[in-house]
């Protein structure tokens, strides 16, 4: 003590990591592991696994932190809000010298763990629409075979056997299952799997018979509730007493208060069907008698009414005599106006031949014949005449008939005519294009 006073002294005084070590030691040891009951804000899980929040009550609040592996045994989630009860001792974080508590244990404030777990299951399943009613099935009315899932040796098979034969004697399939204990979750959802592919399976009853929410807590389970959901034929779940409503009877297409009721759900009662029958069988007998006096009723109506069928088929022969009479005499004056109409287009088409139009075109033809060609040799004889005047002319005017007369072209070397002397100076070269050939020549002088 005397050793720690010094060094509290100015001239030996603490290290800042020395005072944070020692107080948050002291913490620990004066305080010890205390239950605080708070408010959870600011949560937030880490990457490693830590959950880091703070409790608030009132107008404090107090830093804490669950390490990974206790945060791992907890068996509900921790929410922003939520109240708690949490276990812990109490430090000082070093490299932040905030204090804070590190946390062993968390419980609901109020609501138990196991409830709560449980509530924020249903609310997950129910939020991801496995509740929902409108994804419920109608039970087969008449099932080929029941599939049970259940104990072999419990009381529920029992009673559902004996319900069914009772009933109305149906196949059952017994897929076995552990109802409760360590591992009957997993049991159960794998038992309903197996009934699947199963052929003849019409309707699944799950279900066992009471017991405390502890025994039920199998069918309180999000694998037994997929199992159920994801079934290709309805299920109905008996579990435990009427009293008892589990998440697997709420995932079920159909709930029933227990096992007995299961099976009454799931075949008719074959008496009241008899029975049924029966009512159903006079009731058609009774409708048939109505039907056969209606129709009877209705054919002699129909028999009065009806004429004699000699009498009606005489007046039907002098209806069809007549009938033919009037066509034949239509026939008759109908082919006289066709052979009328034809004579007079046979009459019209002879005026009409073209043997005589042709026989007019020929001789009007061979009057025009030495006429056109009296004309045409006039209007060739005038062509003529004008084309060797053009020539004349053309000839006159042609530059080669003033070459013949010796004259010359001079043209430059790039082609152009020569028509001055200025226009090239000595050693020029020059062609000089004459009638017959061409020469070149180089200029010597100019004169």
């Amino acid at each position: 003590m005397e050793t720690e006073a010094r060094r509290g002294e100015r001239e030996n005084p603490w290290s800042v990591e020395a005072l944070v070590r020692g107080a948050s030691l002291l913490l620990e040891r004066r305080i010890g592991s205390v239950w605080v009951e708070g408010e959870i804000s600011g949560l937030k899980v880490h990457g490693s696994g830590h959950v880091y929040f703070a409790l608030k009550d009132g107008g404090a609040q107090l830093a804490a932190v669950l390490w990974r592996k206790t945060a791992a045994k907890l068996g509900f989630t921790l929410e922003e809000g939520q109240r708690v009860v949490c276990r812990g001792r109490f430090g000082i974080y070093p490299d932040q010298g905030r204090f804070q508590m590190q946390v062993e244990a968390v419980e609901p404030a109020g609501l138990g763990a196991a409830a709560l777990a449980l509530e924020q299951l249903k609310k997950r399943l129910a939020e991801k629409g496995l509740f929902a009613q409108e994804r419920k099935r109608p039970l087969p009315r008449f099932p080929r075979r029941i599939g049970v899932v259940t104990s072999a040796t419990g009381a529920a098979l029992r009673d559902i056997v004996r319900s069914v034969e009772r009933r109305f004697p149906t196949p059952i399939l017994l897929s076995p299952a552990r109802v409760q204990g360590e591992g009957a979750a997993a049991d159960v959802a794998e038992a309903i799997r197996r009934l699947y592919d199963r052929p003849g399976v019409d309707v699944i009853i799950v279900g066992r018979g009471g017991g405390s929410a502890e025994d039920l807590s199998a069918f309180q389970t999000e694998p037994v509730v997929r199992a159920i959901v994801h079934s290709p034929v309805p299920v109905i779940s008996a579990v435990g007493h009427e009293t008892d409503v589990t998440l697997a009877d709420l995932a079920a297409d159909v709930r029933a208060s227990t096992p007995t009721a299961a099976a009454e759900l799931a075949v008719r009662d074959r008496l009241a069907l008899v029975e049924e029958l029966g009512l159903l069988e006079a009731r058609l007998r009774r409708d048939i008698r109505h039907v056969i006096d209606r129709r009877r009723l209705g054919l002699e109506r129909l028999e009065r009414r009806l004429p004699d069928p000699g009498r009606q088929l005489a007046r039907r022969r002098q209806q069809l005599d007549e009938i033919g009479a009037r066509a034949e005499s239509a026939a008759r004056a109908s082919l006289a106006g066709r052979l009328r109409l034809l004579t007079g287009l046979e009459r019209r088409l002879a005026s009409l031949h073209p043997r005589e139009t042709i026989a007019h075109a020929k001789a009007a033809l061979a009057r025009l014949e030495p006429r056109a060609e009296a004309v045409m040799r006039g209007a060739l004889a005038t062509r003529r005449r004008a084309l060797e005047t053009l020539a004349g002319r053309l000839q006159a005017m042609s530059p080669l008939a003033v070459l013949e007369r010796g004259y010359s072209i001079v043209r430059a070397v790039d082609g152009t005519v020569v028509t001055s002397a200025e226009a090239v100076a000595p050693g020029d070269a020059l062609d000089v294009r004459l009638h017959r050939g061409e020469l070149a020549v180089r200029v010597e002088k100019l004169k």
